[in-house]
């Protein structure tokens, strides 16, 4: 039976922000017969997944999740359990953003199942928050994370963005300080990508907006790894650092290469060997629903070069590669094609060798995609 992760996408939002390329609406037409035909893909896919997979993580993701009621959760889960094999500790995440919840709300959501909480903070500096067009201020974002302590979750995680347009070092440590004196134990911090569609790239396009250059970057992603490793936080993946004990488990599971399955409009998957993702409108996935049981908008069966690719990629990005399981899935021709270049790169101290695992160092995180590029 394999170990697996769940994701469930909600795409309900307040506010389209200006860097975010998620697919997310800001009505609430459509939620009765949202959750309805959450159901029925549930009960497409138990069919074919309870037997051989248990499940280890529930993650509900946007959008934004928090907008949600809480009753609607509790149900969810409850058919989830119901439908599928899930471990009675699974980590339930949920991303919410400050504004979004009361105290009172955040207790019914823990009551609801919800175990770990992802606090879509972003930054604690006023300027930097209305750049991005986020709808809470420094204050709410403090308070969030201590009234979701309040109400009982021991499992809290923030989300950070870094390198935004006139983000000066002094901002972005402040930021990690103001982190770390929190009660949390998690903390994501990604640098500020420009995707195509936001409304973030197309004023960039147009010169009105002036991304800092990929040296400046560097810097500040340097600056976080030697910040919050000094501060109680390991870094186990590119850009996500946990105390310990604390590591995403259904993040993880995407970086162990295990299988996991998406559930809502534009959720991905990947299970048994198969790739597929969904349609990318709720209505259209909702009408897809209805008449197939389930919102399949295309797939893919990775080759065996492709998913070795993806093995070697996934495993650097995070806890390593463990070259005797490397070999045992896919033969010891990666090992001796990349022997040489491995041995460079430790000599260098881009990365280590521990127990027949090779893992990148803090300063082979900052040139990870370098790395990768350069495999055979």
């Amino acid at each position: 039976m394999k170990e697996s992760a769940l994701y469930i996408h909600i795409p309900f939002c307040d506010h389209k922000c200006i860097y975010c390329d998620f697919y997310s609406i800001i009505t609430t037409d459509n939620i009765i017969p949202y959750f309805s035909s959450l159901n029925k893909e549930i009960d497409f896919y138990s069919t074919q997944f309870r037997d051989d997979h248990y499940f280890t993580s529930i993650f509900f993701g946007g959008g934004t999740p928090s907008l949600m009621c809480p009753d609607d959760l509790h149900n969810l889960i409850v058919h989830l359990r119901k439908q599928f094999r899930i471990s009675d500790q699974a980590e339930i995440t949920m991303e919410t953003n400050p504004g979004t919840v009361t105290n009172e709300k955040l207790k019914h959501f823990l009551d609801a199942g919800i175990n770990r909480i992802s606090i879509g903070i972003q930054s604690f500096d006023d300027d930097d928050l209305k750049f991005l067009t986020r709808i809470h201020d420094k204050q709410t974002a403090i308070d969030t994370v201590i009234n979701a302590s309040k109400a009982g979750y021991k499992n809290i995680s923030l989300d950070l963005i870094f390198n935004l347009p006139g983000q000066t070092k002094e901002k972005w440590i402040n930021n990690l300080n103001q982190s770390v004196s929190l009660p949390i134990n998690h903390i994501s911090a990604y640098s500020l990508i420009l995707e195509r569609g936001t409304i973030l790239n197309k004023l960039v396009l147009d010169g009105i907006v002036k991304m800092q250059d990929e040296d400046y970057d560097a810097d500040l992603y340097e600056i976080t790894i030697e910040y919050l490793t000094s501060n109680g936080f390991r870094q186990y993946e590119v850009s996500n650092f946990s105390k310990d004990g604390y590591e995403c488990i259904h993040n993880k599971a995407y970086w162990e290469y295990r299988d996991y399955l998406g559930l809502g409009p534009s959720a991905h998957s990947f299970m048994n060997g198969k790739r597929w993702w969904n349609y990318s409108s709720l209505k259209r996935y909702i009408s897809e629903i209805n008449n197939k049981e389930n919102a399949e908008a295309g797939y893919e069966l990775p080759g065996r070069n492709e998913m070795l690719e993806e093995y070697v990629m996934l495993g650097l990005r995070s806890t390593g590669i463990n070259l005797d399981k490397l070999s045992s899935v896919f033969g010891s021709d990666w090992y001796k094609k990349n022997r040489l270049f491995l041995k460079e790169l430790e000599n260098n101290a881009f990365i280590k060798s521990e127990e027949n695992v090779v893992k990148l160092t803090p300063k082979g995180y900052a040139v990870c995609d370098e790395i990768i590029s350069k495999m055979k």
